[in-house]
Formats: structure tokens, C-alpha cells, sequence
């Protein structure tokens, strides 16, 4: 197996996008929004947000085929310097910090069905483990993706049909029409907040452009995977929380991290909640295994380009980039031990958000160079999508500035390291 086929891809985009967020998430966002159809449209307007991104890196990776995302991209359209700043924040917290967060929620549902286990080693062994298994071939990856992403898919649907079959009957005050008051909220720091956390659910539908050049056929089918990974989770990430939404009270949902374990606990009793917090830990091991699948590609390219990071570039025998796939997973396990999980989660959200405003808004630029090839899919809905992406983006990386200063000055401090190792590697 040469390339990866489209149904990698698509798995690509799924796993890496259906992960920590939307099972963490949920309790947060209780704790500024109480209203039912509010929660719902946090989920649907980021899902269309991510679509709309979508749309946009299909034009970009589609007219510029080459494996490493955000870093081929702003290399080509803006300067080296900012594709190295881009490929930097890939590499060092675009997945090595959600890889940690994926696992640290392993973890924490893992230890809740089985309390003696510790979340914190049971989250290292777990990046261990697919770190090693990724760098065997591409067949391994191939397989070990499509197979966990099939069975995470599998899972959702599974746990929200069995919750609503042979849970306790669904809470009778709810509605999910709007109230009073909602059109306000709707617009208020609250819901640009808890938007953050939304977007960061939704992470991921770019992934497949980390994989351009071992796609199969990119220009044809990177848009299909990217459109079809992306509107997929959207549906599935809707059907989440309205699952949530209905099977527990708020109150209990409140803060709280594991709101999958504690829905199914409500719903099904603790014995069968244990269960399907068993359920929602195996799906996370699709999505560490993604990302660790993906993110590599970024040092790889970065290694091919700047001769001071030329071991990153190392292939194994079957072209599996080892070097880059073990120095990634080095960085998430540091994580894992050595930082909190909401404040690995903002702080990647906002410097995730950086990323692809400036790879968006590159789709602009590379109409104005005239870079595309003849032929090669172009971003429907244009300019609108790109628009509308970088609209949201913006409003909620603002919000993150001013509501976690702490946070987004470490994600600009990143940033600035990028610049300087630039200038050094340059000067190599």
C-alpha cells in the first residue's frame, strides 16, 4: 500500500475530530448557558463554522498538494517563515497537546469504571502504545485507523440509542425551542466562551491535508474526505448532546468532566453507566490513534526543508516517518504529566485557532497569486465560507484574550518561539 484511500481519510478526519471535546465539554458550557436551544446551536453553528473550513482547505490543499497542512500552505502563500511559525504549533501543541488531552480523558473514564487504575499512567501507556504501532507501516496505520474509527462510530450510536431505549424516560420539562431571552444570549460573552470550547471539539477537519501526499488521488478526493469527515461528526456531535441534553438534569452536568459516564450512571443505573463509560474510553483510542497518525507528517516536512531538524525526516524502511511519530509522543506524555487538563485545552485552542485563521484567510491570497491548477476543486460557496470562518474564529479567539489572558499570552509566547527558531534555523 503505496497511499491511503479515501475511506483513511475520511477515518483521519472522523477520529481526529470526535474526541475530548464533545465529552467534556457539555459541563462547562452549563455553567454560563442553561438554555436548551442555545446548547444546541453552540454545536450546530460551530459544526457549520467547521464545514465552512472545510470547504476552504479543499481549495487549498487541492491546488497545493503536499503533506504538512497549515505549514505547506503559509510556506507557499505567505513566507517560509510563516510556515515554519505554522508547522512549530502543529507540531509542539496542534497534536501533541490533544493527543494528551484525548488520553488524559481515556484515563479519567477508564479510572471511573475501574477506580484502582491510575487515569494519569493509563493515559501515558495508551500514546505509548499507537506511538509504537504507527511506526511499523502504513498498512498498521491503515488498518489500526479505519478499525478504531468504525468502532468509535459504532459506540456513539450504540450509547445514544441505548439511552433512549432502556433509559428512564427522557425529562419531561425540556424543550428545545427557543425561549425568552435567547436571541440575547445567543449573542452575549457567554456563548462566544463557550464557543471556544465548541471549536475545539470540532479540531480536526483539516487533519486529512497532513496526509496530501500519501492520499490517493488528492486533488479528487481530498475534498470529499474533508466535506464528508466534517459533516458526519457534525451529525453525530448534535445527536450527543441532544442525547445528554434529554437523559440528565443540568444541574448534575454542571463542571463536571466525564458527562458521558455520569448521563449513562442517570439514565441506566451505576452499574450499566460503568459500562458505557467503558464504552466512551475505548472511543478515544481512535482519536489519540489519529492524531498520532497525522501530526508527525507536519516534523516530517519541516524536517525535509530546514537541514538543523533533519532527523525529524527519517523514514523506516516501509517510509514511515519513526523520528517524527516518537518526538510527538514524547511531547504528549510530557503534557500528560505535567499540565492540567483546562488549561491544555485552552491554551491549544487558541493557538489551534491561530493557525488556521491565517491558513483560511490564505485561500484569498492564493486567488490574488493566481497559484491554482487548472481543473482543481475550488471552495463552494466563496467567498462567503471563508468569510464566515474567519468571522467566528476571530470573535472567539478575542474572548479567549480576554477571558483567559494567562492562556492566550502562553499560546502567543509559543508563537514567538516559533519566529525565533525561524531566524536561527535560517541562518543554518
Amino acid at each position: 500500500m503505496n497511499t491511503f484511500s479515501r475511506t483513511t481519510g475520511i477515518s483521519v478526519v472522523v477520529a481526529n475530530m470526535i474526541g475530548t471535546g464533545v465529552f467534556t465539554s457539555l459541563g462547562f458550557q452549563l455553567l454560563g448557558i442553561q438554555s436548551f436551544f442555545v446548547l444546541m446551536m453552540l454545536w450546530l453553528i460551530g459544526g457549520l463554522t467547521a464545514l465552512c473550513g472545510a470547504l476552504t482547505y479543499a481549495e487549498l490543499g487541492a491546488n497545493l498538494p503536499r503533506s504538512g497542512g497549515e505549514y505547506n500552505f503559509l510556506s507557499r502563500l505567505y513566507h517560509p517563515a510563516a510556515g515554519f511559525i505554522s508547522g512549530w504549533v502543529s507540531a509542539t501543541v496542534g497534536f501533541a497537546a490533544p493527543v494528551a488531552l484525548a488520553a488524559m480523558t481515556f484515563g479519567a473514564y477508564l479510572s471511573a469504571v475501574f477506580p484502582a487504575i491510575s487515569p494519569r499512567w493509563s493515559a501515558v501507556s495508551l500514546v505509548v502504545l499507537l506511538t509504537l504501532l504507527h511506526c511499523r507501516s502504513r498498512q498498521t496505520s491503515s488498518a489500526v485507523q479505519q478499525l478504531f474509527t468504525a468502532l468509535k462510530v459504532l459506540l456513539i450510536l450504540l450509547f445514544c440509542a441505548t439511552i433512549f431505549i432502556w433509559g428512564d424516560a427522557p425529562q419531561s420539562a425540556i424543550s428545545f425551542a427557543p425561549q425568552t431571552g435567547d436571541s440575547t444570549l445567543l449573542f452575549s460573552g457567554a456563548f462566544a466562551v463557550a464557543l471556544i470550547y465548541v471549536n475545539y471539539a470540532y479540531t480536526g477537519w483539516n487533519a486529512a491535508t497532513y496526509l496530501t501526499s500519501e492520499l490517493d488521488n488528492p486533488q479528487r478526493n481530498l475534498p470529499v474526505v474533508l466535506f464528508v469527515g466534517t459533516g458526519l461528526v457534525m451529525m453525530l456531535y448534535l445527536l450527543l448532546n441532544f442525547t445528554f441534553l434529554s437523559a440528565a438534569p443540568m444541574a448534575i452536568l454542571e463542571g463536571k468532566l466525564e458527562v458521558g459516564v455520569i448521563v449513562a450512571d442517570h439514565a441506566l443505573g451505576e452499574t450499566a453507566g460503568k459500562a458505557m463509560g467503558l464504552v466512551l474510553a475505548l472511543l478515544l483510542i481512535s482519536t489519540v490513534s489519529a492524531m498520532t497518525m497525522a501530526g508527525p507528517r507536519v516534523l516530517q516536512v519541516i524536517g525535509e526543508d530546514f537541514t538543523v531538524f533533519s532527523r525529524l525526516s527519517r523514514c523506516n524502511s516501509h517510509g514511515v516517518p519513526m523520528t517524527a511519530i516518537v518526538f510527538q509522543g514524547m511531547l504528549a506524555v510530557i503534557f500528560i504529566l505535567s499540565a492540567t487538563f483546562e488549561s491544555v485545552l485552552v491554551f491549544s485552542s487558541f493557538v489551534l485557532g491561530v493557525n488556521t485563521l491565517f491558513a483560511v484567510l490564505g485561500v484569498f491570497v492564493m486567488r490574488w497569486k493566481k497559484l491554482n491548477i487548472k481543473g482543481a476543486y475550488k471552495t463552494f460557496g466563496y467567498p462567503f465560507a471563508p468569510i464566515i470562518y474567519l468571522s467566528v474564529t476571530v470573535w472567539t479567539l478575542a474572548y479567549v484574550l480576554i477571558s483567559r489572558p494567562i492562556e492566550g499570552g502562553i499560546g502567543v509566547a509559543m508563537i514567538a518561539v516559533g519566529g525565533l527558531l525561524y531566524t536561527l534555523s535560517a541562518n543554518k
